[in-house]
């Protein structure tokens, strides 16, 4: 009785030797069809090109085979995989919460999480959380987001209407700019500062030093981590919490 034992199968094509049929249908180095020749006669043409014979359709009746470099072949093929994983774009959902009677600096500071958001091509999720008596006055977290949605409205659109979800109100904005677009742009962007600094060194490091001096004087503000999908909630401010009261 056979029994399969494990162990991996082979997607490589076979080659040369490796190729166990009595003739192929050969097509050349330039792509041109040769016809079904003789296994062996195949063979004597991809040593006198110095070239592979490669099984290229092997469920094909008598089976595809074309002279090639099989090494360059590989290589190739694994840069455009390596590419394609590259510039594929995963849909990430951000979020950002917020409270009806949000302190004027902290909106500003959450609407510019999701501008950032928005350019990079992702799509955010807008939390409004009530309390206490704020959950009597939905319109205020309604008027909230209609004037989040149209601050942005050049990045992003309204995917999902404001909604009630318990003590919360929920509405989902999507980017105008596809994600590989987004992202095609801030490596573009990321090469022509590369460019920019090794062109200029000298001012490069004058204007991170400027920068730096700058930044001694001004009161650094909280800031939300960007790499993580799910943005945290902000502690509530000395302004929302007297309001509350």
């Amino acid at each position: 009785m056979w029994c399969y034992r494990g162990g991996s199968i082979s997607t490589e094509p076979r080659i040369n030797d490796r190729i166990r049929v009595p003739e192929v249908r050969l097509v050349g180095p330039s792509g041109e069809q040769v016809g079904i020749v003789p296994l062996a006669k195949a063979l004597e043409l991809a040593q006198e090109y110095d070239l592979d014979l490669v099984e290229v359709a092997a469920s094909a009746r008598p089976p595809v085979c074309k002279l090639m470099d099989y090494g360059k072949f590989k290589y190739e093929s694994a840069m455009k995989a390596r590419e394609a994983r590259k510039n594929q774009a995963h849909t990430v959902i951000k979020e950002m919460k917020l409270r009806p009677k949000i302190d004027p600096h902290d909106y500003d500071t959450k609407k510019g999480h999701v501008v950032r958001f928005l350019k990079q091509g992702d799509k955010v999720k807008i939390t409004i959380m009530f309390r206490g008596r704020e959950q009597s006055r939905p319109e205020l977290g309604y008027r909230l987001l209609q004037r989040l949605a149209t601050d942005v409205e050049d990045l992003g659109f309204i995917e999902s209407n404001p909604k009630q979800d318990g003590r919360n109100m929920i509405m989902v904005l999507g980017p105008h700019k596809k994600k590989t677009e987004a992202m095609a742009e801030a490596r573009e962007a990321q090469a022509a500062r590369k460019a920019e600094a090794k062109a200029n060194p000298g001012r490069s490091q004058n204007a991170a030093e400027e920068v730096a001096a700058d930044g001694d004087d001004i009161e650094s503000a909280p800031v939300e981590a960007e790499s993580a999908p799910v943005e945290a909630e902000s502690a509530e401010s000395p302004a929302e919490a007297s309001a509350e009261a």
